[in-house]
């Protein structure tokens, strides 16, 4: 090697980003960047270029190979086998995860998110002994959950000395992988063409074929190089011409290919064996020539010809050439190399690539190599390798030559396809599987993924009527499961609202009444609330939410009892199950119930009055959305703290997008929640006019509950104060008679307030101190401090003036404590009209801090260590205490001593 690495002609650019990124890396910050272009246009060469210009920096490299797209977690192992020795200083649950999905140690199925941050903490772990540059090439060809996993580490690094850079070909980036900061590697031009071209080219070439290549070629590096490799000398002289019209990849692969029809017979055969074992194995390589007859040496002209190289690991000249040996052979030749592969391969230390050869080399159904498929695909599902295991189980159904075996295989890929994201895939093998006889309950397991895959792929009304059928094929073949069915599907109704078309609430509540017994009381209740009325609903809710608090359902019916605790008014059951919740979903790292998790919890701590915390949560959802690629949960966590905040630019910042929306504003249960939110932010700015009309369309639905129901007590609250006392009359019934069927502190408090504002004299005055006597019997501040303003209005508007300066007094004590500013305001502007001098106070928030860094000084000041805060927010140690330091910085402290009490305050 020489000590200078020759100039890439025509890229100045794109190796002066390159220098930038190895800078920043050196300066101990992390950099991010995916090389995406067509095939043959330079990426790898200008992987080359860091390798080389990278000194004083540790590299590792990995690459994705088209036939390994299909093992789980294979690319992620490359780039991560070098660091496995630090494994056991990783928290637990992230050394755990790890060595599962690396197939080190046999545990649950991991969370792919939980996998990230182990292989985020790892990386993080190695730079801190040397600055790290990982590089990944034909990152389109590595499997489905090592894309997700390096596009998760990439959005997370930070404060980390590391870079990570990924070459992808176009067309088919993944989606994940397109979120990453880019650098687009275009052609050359023709100037810089031409001097390539002239480079490599050995005598004069005539200036009319140069010119011919140059604009067949289009500036591709790859194509310059390789396709006059091809061309004789008279055709190089002026007889050049390609006619054809084929893509430019299959042009430089012909040329490969017309390389490897060059070479001897027996060659070709050992460039065979190392293009189906994209591993790079030469000892594999050597077993495997050896059982086919082969001499390993053979490879020798294929190496001269500049093709491969064999040394501590087989690397081809370029993927096109894997291809192109891999083409060039026989059917029959395939399967023999396949089959020479699989022998060669330890059973025991890697039966997942054994088998895979083994189906790659049969041809017609065969139940050995099928099971063989089968037992690998629980293998993959073990690791958290979903994609993976659909394709195991894809391939196992096609080799399975018995019927039944082979539709049960396929609704098992069907069910892999559909958790790895891949749902035409999935389809596709539901299709395949219904022509197999299934029995009962393989039917209905049919149907219930068919309904599970609309419902996310389309919509709610489309999937809904499928579920139902589902619910109840299973009913005579699994009572339990047709239960957990019925129990989503009134969960998704209830999410949803009101549709456009199909299903509606009312009709999944009657087919889950409609189940045989026995009877689950939370779903019993739930449904009846729907069909029968509230009245006839909320008692029996009640008494199942008090029987899961003792005694647990499981984790699937948590979602559900939350809402309900909410829809009945029992806060004490909404608090303790939804910190059960997200506890369990943190633990387990479960990102699929997680961010729904975190808004129930949410909305649960802003209606107790701790915006503080729910801030933070929200912070958390925002974590979530970036790390997922999902804004949907963030937006809907601003939406339903923001109005309480009474900031009336973000609140519509957040609610105009979700409006807009047309898949969400189809959803009539996110256009009620919106309404709500704008009904919280007018009657806390006093604008009691908007208030009414926002309120009026939130509660005009009661059948959905939640916030269809808050919509009706902000409705009376803003009809009161707007001169219509008869729709303020309605809405304190329809509220009273809702409270009486739920019997708690916060109904009752609730309604007495409701009918306070409608009433007047003693009765008026009775019943708010009825309301507040309730509600300080629960922890529902926000609604207590709201009706202490509520009181002091009504007591200053009676001329009676000490006793409102007291209620207006502790109300703006609390709302102005929690961060209400809007109503804190309303309170301190009453206050003042009683003739009290009031000091404005300072909302309770540290306002130089970002929401991460508020996020993170509150987990520090409750005693969390860096490495907890991280696994929280999904991020590494080291970029945690780089934003404690800014917080430090920001606030004039030194410790984490003095974070507390700040925090505490925030």
């Amino acid at each position: 090697m020489t000590d200078r690495q020759p100039r890439l002609r025509g890229r100045q650019g794109e190796s002066a980003t390159l220098d930038r990124l190895v800078g920043t890396v050196r300066g101990g910050h992390s950099a991010v960047l995916l090389l995406r272009g067509e095939a043959g246009i330079g990426k790898t060469a200008l992987l080359g270029h860091l390798r080389h210009t990278a000194a004083g920096l540790r590299i590792v490299r990995a690459a994705g190979a088209e036939s390994e797209m299909e093992l789980a977690f294979g690319g992620l192992h490359q780039l991560c086998a070098p660091f496995l020795d630090r494994l056991d200083r990783l928290p637990g649950p992230q050394r755990e995860a790890l060595a599962t999905a690396f197939g080190l140690s046999a545990g649950p199925a991991p969370n792919r998110f939980l996998v990230g941050l182990a292989v985020l903490s790892l990386l993080a772990e190695a730079a801190d002994e040397q600055p790290l540059l990982c590089l990944v090439d034909d990152a389109q060809w590595l499997d489905r959950v090592s894309a997700q996993t390096l596009t998760f580490v990439a959005r997370r690094l930070l404060a980390e000395p590391i870079g990570l850079v990924l070459a992808v070909r176009e067309p088919g980036v993944d989606p994940d992988l397109r979120t990453l900061p880019q650098l687009e590697v275009g052609r050359l031009s023709d100037l810089d063409a031409r001097g390539l071209l002239d480079s490599v080219t050995p005598g004069r070439l005539d200036e009319h074929v140069r010119d011919r290549i140059v604009a067949e070629t289009q500036g591709n590096p790859l194509a310059l190089l390789e396709l006059p490799r091809g061309l004789t000398a008279a055709e190089l002289a002026g007889g050049f011409g390609r006619p054809d019209a084929r893509p430019l990849a299959n042009q430089i692969e012909l040329s490969f290919l017309r390389r490897v029809e060059a070479l001897p017979a027996e060659t070709r055969r050992v460039l065979l064996i190392a293009a189906a074992e994209p591993v790079g194995d030469v000892s594999l390589l050597t077993r495997t020539a050896g059982r086919l007859g082969l001499d390993p040496a053979a490879v020798a002209p294929a190496e001269a010809a500049d093709l491969i190289t064999v040394g501590t690991r087989v690397r081809f000249r370029h993927p096109l050439v894997r291809s192109a040996a891999y083409r060039a052979a026989t059917p029959a030749d395939r399967q023999a190399v396949h089959a020479g592969l699989a022998d060669a391969t330890d059973p025991a230390a890697d039966p997942d690539r054994r088998a895979w050869h083994r189906a790659q080399a049969t041809t017609s159904p065969d139940e050995a190599v099928a099971a063989e498929l089968e037992q690998s695909a629980g293998r993959a599902q073990a690791r958290g390798g979903v994609a993976a295991a659909a394709a195991f189980l894809e391939r196992s159904a096609e080799l399975s030559p018995d019927a039944e075996r082979r539709g049960a295989r396929a609704l098992a890929a069907a069910r892999a396809k559909h958790q790895a994201g891949a749902y035409d895939a999935a389809l596709a093998l539901l299709d395949a599987a219904e022509l197999s006889p299934l029995d009962e309950r393989g039917r209905a397991e049919s149907g219930l993924l068919r309904g599970q895959i609309t419902f996310a792929s389309r919509s709610a009304g489309a999937g809904l009527p499928l579920l139902l059928r589902a619910a109840k094929q299973l009913e005579p073949v699994d009572a339990g499961l047709a239960h957990e069915t019925y129990r989503d599907a009134l969960y998704a109704a209830m999410t949803a609202g009101r549709l456009p078309t199909g299903a509606q609430v009312l009709d999944v509540a009657r087919a889950a009444r409609g189940a045989p017994p026995p009877a689950v009381p939370l779903l019993e209740g739930s449904a009846a609330m729907v069909t029968d009325g509230y009245a006839a609903g909320a008692p029996i809710v009640r008494a199942a939410l008090t029987r899961f608090r003792a005694e647990p359902m499981g984790l699937g019916w948590l979602p559900l009892a939350c809402r309900m605790s909410h829809n009945v008014w029992d806060f004490e059951a909404w608090s303790e199950l939804s910190a059960r919740l997200v506890d369990q979903a943190r633990a387990t790292g479960d990102l699929s119930i997680l961010p729904s998790a975190l808004l129930l919890r949410l909305s649960n701590r802003v209606f107790a009055g701790e915006l503080g915390l729910a801030e933070s949560l929200a912070v958390e959802a925002v974590t979530i959305g970036e790390a997922t690629g999902s804004r949907f949960f963030a937006q809907y966590a601003s939406m339903v703290l923001e109005p309480h905040r009474g900031r009336e630019a973000p609140t519509r910042a957040v609610l105009e997008p979700i409006m807009r929306d047309p898949v969400l504003r189809g959803e009539g249960k996110v256009m009620s929640a919106t309404q709500w939110a704008l009904a919280v932010l007018n009657n806390g700015l006093g604008r009691y006019e908007e208030a009414y009309a926002a309120a009026e369309r939130g509660c005009a639905h009661p059948e959905e509950f939640g916030l269809a129901i808050s919509s009706t007590v902000e409705l009376v609250e803003a009809a009161a104060r707007s001169g219509r006392p008869a729709e303020a009359s309605e809405g304190a019934r329809l509220i009273t008679e809702m409270a009486e069927a739920a019997g708690t502190d916060w109904a009752l408090g609730t309604a007495a307030g409701a009918q306070a504002q409608v009433s007047s004299g003693a009765t008026a005055d009775r019943l708010y101190r009825e309301a507040l006597g309730r509600l300080e019997q629960t922890e529902v501040r926000t609604a207590l401090a709201r009706t202490r303003l509520l009181y002091g209005e009504w007591l200053r508007r009676e001329g009676r003036r000490t006793d409102a300066r007291r209620q207006l007094g502790l109300a703006y004590e609390s709302l102005s404590h929690m961060g209400a500013e809007a109503f804190a305001d309303r309170a301190r502007r009453e206050l003042q009209a009683t003739g009290e001098t009031v000091r404005r106070r300072a909302v309770a928030t540290h306002a130089a801090l970002t929401a991460q860094e508020a996020q993170i000084a509150r987990l520090a000041g409750e005693g969390l260590t860096n490495p907890e805060i991280g696994a929280q927010l999904f991020i590494s140690p080291h970029t945690v205490e780089w934003h404690l330091r800014k917080v430090f910085t920001k606030l004039g402290i030194t410790s984490r001593r003095e974070i507390r009490g700040l925090a505490a305050t925030a």
